[in-house]
This record gives structure tokens, C-alpha cells and sequence, in this order.
């Protein structure tokens, strides 16, 4: 009995030591699974959007070594006693404004400074159009009707089997994702420790075997299809779409800071969700955008191909948002006005006729409610018009 004794002591010792040594040598995943698992709580969601790095693997995106391309500043804009309430009321933490490509407001919230680098969210998701646009023009890509499977064979028997890359560039794909960020359950959510814990995003997407509608049939928003694109743009190319996006956007819009990518275990870029860069930055590709894809004299992206892109073709429900491919077009919108959208409020408001492009950073908790993200849009609309 008491050589049981001694043996039994002897294993719980080892199995304790091998806890011990599995913990240190797991230590940096399950750091990240622990920021992924608190990443939205309300007294850490500021300070985590501006360090994803604690979170996730990233890859850098090269900005070359070209000179910044200067923001001049404008004749500043006042905002209305209602606009500085609503920056408050929607937890921005930051706001800046471009009137004919001028600074006319900039303002940082929340502890926030200008040289922060905040995460996209899906405003990612319009860079990846434009890259697109660059690809198909020069002869990557054949057809947006080409199947996703020509170019991803890894998709081959999957639910994408039989989408082709105009379905998943208008979200109509029709494969089931659960998109809820609130649900811990959720394939969004699931998606995010995945990738804590440096599994493969290009397997995760390959595990997806339902659909729920014909292809085309439905606009139903699923992110998953935006990495889709980009295992389009890979398997087209053979280069990564970090390289890819630095070459074709990036080095040429000369931005103040490198931007980085959230990336898998594989460092594949995600693309859905994962630029990370700053205010200033995004407000110098959505001016690009803003300008027909012209930017210092040279053009970035067909002209072509963002008035094809931002207009709504997706079969969205009548009365409600609209969606083209990778831009969202919102309820009333006028000509030339469209958007880039993440969750928790970030924004690329562009209204081409007035020659206004808006930048919005937050960590809004509130970004789901009813009516939230109409608001967002008439107070954009509103400092808009009041450039005038």
C-alpha cells in the first residue's frame, strides 16, 4: 500500500510538472485567448483596439520607403452642439474630416492619440475591393463569374463549392455563418480563437460544408466570404495578400506609419477584419477612393471599377442598407455617397459630390442597437453638409 502510495504521489508529481511545462511553453496562446475572450468588455475595449498585437499574430504590410504624403490643413469646421454629443454618445475615439482632401477637423477620444493604430474591423473588407479591382484589370482574375474553386481548390467539395467571386464579393454566397460577436458560441467568435491560437484560417474556412440559400438568391452578410477573396487573390497570384496589398495600395497612398495585419498561424493575412493602421492613414485611402482612385497624379485603382463597386447590386431588402461589393450604400443615399463599415462603430464615410470624406474610430457597445447605425449615418451626413 505505501509503495502505491509512493508510485501514485509520483504521477500526480509529473502530471503536475507537465502542467507546468505545457502552460510555459503555451503561455503566449493562451495569453491571447484570454485577451480574445475579454477583447469587448467595456472597461478594456478601448485600450484593446489600439493594441491587437496582445491578441493576435500580425504581419506587416510594407509602406515602402517613399515620403508621407502630406494632409493639408483647411479652414477648420465647428461642430453643432448636436455632433459634439453624438462623439460622446457613440464612443468615438477619434473623428477626422477631409474637405477637397484638406484636414478640416481632427480630434482624438478616450485616451487616444493620433499616432494610435486602430483596428479596422470590416472597413478592411472595402481595401480588399480595391485591391481587387487592381488584380482583375490587369489580367490576374478572368471573371467575376469565374468559380471561387478555379483559383481556392481548396474549397473543392465545401459549402463555396459552386459560389462564384461575384457571390461572395456582395455577401451572397449563400453559406450559413453565424456572425454574432455577442455570442461566445458563434462561428465569428469561434473564428477569433482560432486564430489566438495561431490555427490555420484557410482550414477554418474549408470546415464549412452548409448552405442556406441559392447562390445570389440573398444577400446575407457573412465575412468569412471576404477571406474567401483573398484565397482567390492568393491562389490567382501565388503572393500573399500582405505583399500584394503594400505593393498595389499601400506604398503608393505614402502613409505615416507601416500597417500590419492580423494574420492566422501560417501568417495569411485576415483580410475580413484585421488592417490595423491609423486614422490619418485610413482617411488617406478613402480620399483615394473619394477620387475616382487618383492619388499624387497617379491612378491607384480603375476608375471603372469604383463606380462599379460602390453602387448597390446585392439583393438587399427593399428600404433597407445596400451593398455592392465590399462598400456599403446607405438608406437614401445620394449620388457619389457610400461607406466602409466596422463594427463597434469605425467608418469610411464618402461623399464624392461634396468632396467630403469622414473617419470614424470607436468602441461603441451600443453599435448593434436599433437605430444606431442610421444616427451614425445622418450625423456624418450632417457635418457633410455643413462644409459647404
Amino acid at each position: 500500500m505505501r509503495t502505491f502510495g509512493k508510485w501514485l504521489g509520483r504521477v500526480l508529481l509529473m502530471l503536475v510538472l507537465a502542467a507546468v511545462v505545457v502552460g510555459f511553453w503555451k503561455r503566449e496562446q493562451i495569453q491571447r485567448l484570454i485577451f480574445v475572450v475579454t477583447l469587448f468588455d467595456a472597461d478594456r475595449i478601448v485600450e484593446n483596439f489600439s493594441n491587437m498585437e496582445s491578441a493576435f499574430l500580425t504581419v506587416a504590410v510594407p509602406r515602402g520607403d517613399g515620403p508621407v504624403t502630406p494632409l493639408p490643413a483647411g479652414p477648420p469646421l465647428e461642430m453643432s452642439a448636436e455632433i459634439s454629443a453624438w462623439i460622446v454618445d457613440a464612443d468615438l475615439t477619434s473623428l477626422l474630416v477631409l474637405k477637397r482632401g484638406e484636414v478640416v477637423f481632427e480630434d482624438y477620444y478616450l485616451g487616444t492619440t493620433a499616432d494610435d493604430q486602430r483596428i479596422s474591423w470590416s472597413l478592411a473588407k472595402s481595401f480588399v475591393s480595391a485591391l481587387f479591382g487592381v488584380l482583375l484589370e490587369e489580367g490576374a482574375i478572368g471573371s467575376l463569374d469565374d468559380p471561387v474553386t478555379q483559383y481556392a481548390p481548396k474549397l473543392a467539395g465545401t459549402a463555396y463549392d459552386g459560389a462564384t467571386i461575384r457571390n461572395v464579393l456582395q455577401m451572397t454566397s449563400g453559406v450559413v455563418f453565424d456572425e454574432d460577436y455577442l455570442d461566445q458560441r458563434s462561428d465569428i467568435q469561434r473564428m477569433g480563437r482560432v486564430l489566438a491560437l495561431g490555427g490555420l484560417m484557410d482550414d477554418f474556412t474549408a470546415s464549412f460544408t452548409e448552405i442556406d440559400a441559392g447562390r445570389g438568391a440573398r444577400w446575407n452578410y457573412v465575412s468569412l466570404d471576404t477571406h474567401v477573396i483573398g484565397m482567390v487573390i492568393r491562389g490567382a497570384t501565388g503572393r500573399s495578400m500582405a505583399d500584394l496589398m503594400s505593393e498595389k495600395i499601400i506604398v503608393p497612398l505614402g502613409l505615416e506609419s507601416e500597417p500590419r495585419f492580423v494574420s492566422d498561424g501560417a501568417g495569411v493575412a485576415i483580410v475580413l477584419g484585421g488592417l490595423i493602421m491609423t486614422t490619418r492613414d485610413y482617411a488617406r485611402f478613402a480620399q483615394m477612393i473619394a477620387q475616382n482612385g487618383q492619388w499624387n497624379g497617379r491612378q491607384i485603382v480603375p476608375a471603372d471599377w469604383i463606380a462599379q463597386t460602390t453602387v448597390a447590386s446585392a439583393p438587399t431588402e427593399a428600404g433597407q442598407i445596400g451593398y455592392g461589393y465590399q462598400w456599403w450604400i446607405p438608406v437614401g443615399a445620394e449620388t457619389g455617397e457610400f461607406l466602409g463599415r466596422g463594427i463597434y462603430g469605425q467608418y469610411l464615410y464618402i461623399d464624392q459630390v461634396r468632396d467630403v470624406v469622414i473617419v470614424t474610430t470607436a468602441a461603441d457597445l451600443q453599435f448593434r442597437e436599433p437605430g444606431v447605425h442610421r444616427n451614425n449615418v445622418e450625423m456624418m451626413r450632417k457635418i457633410a453638409r455643413a462644409t459647404q
